[in-house]
């Protein structure tokens, strides 16, 4: 009896190793500094200085052990956590927190990072006491990072360096007025620290034919939803609604194209149609135009395991009233539940005008 303990105790050992050693993890601390892109003319008077800050982040590694993670050579993900300095008391400081991927590119040594997440800003827009920031209209903010580093783990023991460059972005999309946001490029130097002695081999089990994928074409039905308010200030907070209809073909195992309808049922529109109709007689719009809008549009779906990157373009077919112009774009993320049932958070957008945040439930059939 004690000897077949002392079997179970070695094997359960010797499996829970095996598990421990199938992933590693590191942590990496990255100082940056830069200048305030001015991508609108109405914030030039926000552009102080140059915004410095750090980003901390802990990262876990892919071996391989997923099919997924070979497609995609073997990326990392994790959570970061950042402090921006904008160098404008009318702008306030930034706190935000992130899920990131970071991809590797010619033999590892670039890596590129993308972080999506929430921002803290300790200043915003308010009427009387900083009527200045017209940049963010609210305390919270979404806010999306992209880091291309030149990177080399282990130099001094567990100790590496990496250096490069960083876009960071805020907006509240839009939920409410004003939100001009604000884009920050930087240069940003860093160390990385491995948690782990080593790291376990990269695992080369894809079949040869792997890439070989076929798929009937599927039909998805996408009900969106959220609330925001046109870009003037205090003129209300709606909610929106937006029914979807496409098909997709996957092409490969990663990627899906995709040809679809949107209709869009945006109430923050009715009242900016009352408003212009009132205040700007010039302009000649009578207040009875139709708030609907129909779209077309064509777009991709980028596959990783039961998550997926969705980029859509648009065109207005039923556009009774001009607002930011007949194209559209949609970018954001899906979550698949099973092979049907998936939720999406997608962010809507005229060019680099944020139009709304969706929150959408859909199905794949």
């Amino acid at each position: 009896m004690r000897l077949f303990l002392t079997y179970v105790l070695i094997v359960v050992c010797g499996i829970s190793f095996a598990q421990e050693k199938q992933y590693a993890s590191y942590f990496d601390v990255n100082y940056f500094k830069g200048n305030i892109s001015l991508h609108n003319n109405d914030i030039l008077h926000l552009i102080q200085g140059h915004p410095e800050g750090v980003i901390l982040s802990w990262n876990k590694k892919t071996f391989g052990f997923k099919d997924w993670e070979q497609r995609y050579n073997y990326p990392d993900y994790g959570v970061s956590f950042a402090y921006q300095d904008l160098k404008n008391e009318v702008l306030g400081n930034n706190y935000s927190l992130y899920a990131h991927y970071n991809f590797y590119f010619f033999n590892r040594n670039l890596m590129m990072r993308v972080g999506q997440g929430l921002a803290y800003t300790t200043n915003p827009y308010h009427k009387e006491d900083n009527y200045r920031n017209i940049a963010f209209g609210t305390r919270l903010m979404s806010s999306t990072y992209v880091m291309l580093n030149y990177k080399k783990e282990r130099i001094f023991g567990r100790f590496g360096l990496q250096g490069g460059m960083s876009l960071i972005h805020y907006s509240n999309a839009n939920v409410k007025a004003p939100n001009t946001s604000i884009n920050t490029m930087t240069l940003n130097l860093g160390v990385t620290y491995s948690l782990e002695d080593s790291d376990p081999e990269y695992q080369d089990t894809l079949a040869d034919d792997d890439r070989r994928f076929t798929e009937p074409i599927k039909y998805n039905f996408a009900f969106r939803t959220g609330y925001n308010e046109s870009d003037i200030i205090n003129s209300g907070q709606f909610a929106m609604y937006i029914v979807s209809a496409y098909a997709d073909k996957r092409i490969n195992r990663k990627s899906a194209l995709q040809f679809g309808t949107d209709v869009f049922f945006s109430n923050f529109l009715k009242e900016y149609i009352n408003y212009k109709s009132v205040a700007f007689d010039e302009e000649d719009v009578s207040g009875e135009e139709d708030h609907k809008r129909i779209g077309v549009f064509a777009g991709h779906e980028l596959f990783m395991n039961r998550t997926s990157l969705v980029t859509q373009l648009g065109y207005y077919v039923y556009y009774p009233f001009d607002f930011e112009g007949r194209t559209y774009v949609r970018v954001g993320m899906k979550r698949y539940f099973n092979d049907k049932w998936f939720a999406a958070l997608t962010l809507k957008s005229h060019g680099f005008k944020a139009e709304a945040v969706e929150l959408g439930i859909g199905l794949r059939l």
